[in-house]
Order: structure tokens, then sequence, then C-alpha cells
């Protein structure tokens, strides 16, 4: 897969989702700004939280976008290793398949 170019797309469908329904559109970035704001825990933990409930969700836009989110605050492959293997142990051989798309698009989207 071509995490840039799959990332880029999924967010053009976003955008003209926000359009066609924007109530919507705003609530979502609502709670995600709120869910992900300032708190006990930092961006980065909450980032890799995102990406080990979207590993084991089995949602790949999810993963590619909690994956740049997560390197953007600060965290490392070695990191997002260490997210697959707790998305694994709590959601078993497809996390582990669905893991390993993490590392993936971490080489490719932050080590290019």
């Amino acid at each position: 897969m071509d995490w840039k170019t799959h990332l880029d797309d999924t967010s053009a469908t976003l955008a003209e989702f926000r359009r066609t329904h924007e109530a919507a559109g705003r609530g979502f970035t609502a709670m995600h700004r709120g869910a992900m704001g300032d708190g006990s825990l930092t961006l980065r933990e909450k980032e890799l939280i995102a990406l080990a409930i979207g590993i084991s969700q089995r949602c790949v836009d999810c993963i590619g976008f909690h994956v740049q989110g997560a390197a953007k605050a600060g965290a490392s492959r070695d990191d997002i290793a260490d997210v697959i293997g707790v998305a694994t142990l709590m959601g078993g051989g497809p996390a582990y398949m669905y893991g390993v798309k993490a590392l993936e698009a971490y080489d490719q989207l932050i080590d290019a």
C-alpha cells in the first residue's frame, strides 16, 4: 500500500463529506479536539492509544493518521512496535496483522 496516497485520498473524501454534512463534520472535529487536547495524558500517549484502538478495530485509515500523529508528537518506531504488541495482546491475530501495517505506515510516512 502507498500510505501517502491512501491518506491523501481519504482526506479528500473526508473533506467532501464535511461539505455534504457540515454538522457531522464539525461535531467529529470538536470531539477530536476535545479528546486530544490538554489533559493528564500527553498528546503522544493519546495518539499511541488511538493507534492501538485503530489496530484492534482494524481501521486502516485510523492506523495511518494516528501513526502520523504519534510521530509528530514524538513517538518513535520502537513506540509503534510496543503499541502493536499491546494491541495484539488485546486483539489477537487480526490485530497482529493490522499491527504490522502500522510499522509499514511508519516506515513509508515517517522514515521515508
